[in-house]
């Protein structure tokens, strides 16, 4: 069990979803800072020193959710998320490119690297990397799985931008990029785990930050 988040965290996270509206929260607040918002905050700076102690070349940063929904974008949903995240990048934390994420949901916790901003150009400089060291991509994908169970998320294009094979097509095929681990309330996780579990992505992290880089003129 972990000490910093517990059932508890998604069970808050669960009755919010169920009555998400402003008096309800209110009532509940000091819960939420407590099994929630305080737990979250501790664990990301924590995590954040450990990463900066062991990568002093990068320069990075931390960008911690709101609980609060952009009031412009409710579509009809209640005011609050039922899920609270925390990115770490290099340079600005909220600019778009390559970044380490660690996300609470009602259900379980997830982590990893990803990108969800990438432009047409740098998607095509991305399948254009690949193709032109297919086996560099494909060992780093492979060292990947080495490390357990990892999950592959991001939007794939309706139609197949081409047959890279069965290793490849899956990571060439996606117009966004998110690889990580997802474990239920009752796995331990601490800020040292995750700074260690951080490091099986640094390469795949590099790979798509110089693929953004390359294009940000």
């Amino acid at each position: 069990m972990s000490s910093y988040f517990s059932q508890k965290t998604g069970d808050f996270l669960w009755e919010l979803a169920l009555n998400n509206e402003r008096p309800w929260f209110q009532a509940h607040k000091a819960e939420f800072e407590t099994v929630v918002h305080r737990p979250l905050k501790t664990f990301a700076f924590e995590t954040l020193e450990i990463m900066r102690e062991r990568y002093p070349e990068e320069d990075f940063g931390l960008h911690i959710s709101r609980i609060y929904r952009d009031a412009r974008r409710l579509f009809g949903r209640g005011p609050f998320k039922e899920n609270m995240w925390f990115t770490i990048k290099d340079g600005d934390p909220k600019a778009q490119g390559p970044c380490f994420w660690f996300e609470i949901t009602p259900s379980d916790f997830s982590y990893g690297m990803g990108t969800w901003d990438m432009t047409a150009k740098q998607a095509q400089n991305y399948r254009d990397r690949i193709d032109v060291a297919p086996a560099r991509f494909e060992q780093m994908v492979r060292d990947l799985l080495a490390h357990g169970d990892v999950r592959l998320w991001g939007d794939e294009y309706k139609r197949a931008k081409a047959d890279r094979g069965a290793i490849l097509n899956p990571w060439y095929n996606r117009k966004t990029i998110s690889v990580g681990y997802t474990f239920g309330y009752d796995t331990e996780i601490s800020p040292d785990r995750l700074a260690r579990d951080f490091a099986h992505f640094m390469p795949m992290f590099h790979f798509l930050r110089e693929v953004c880089a390359e294009l940000e003129e």
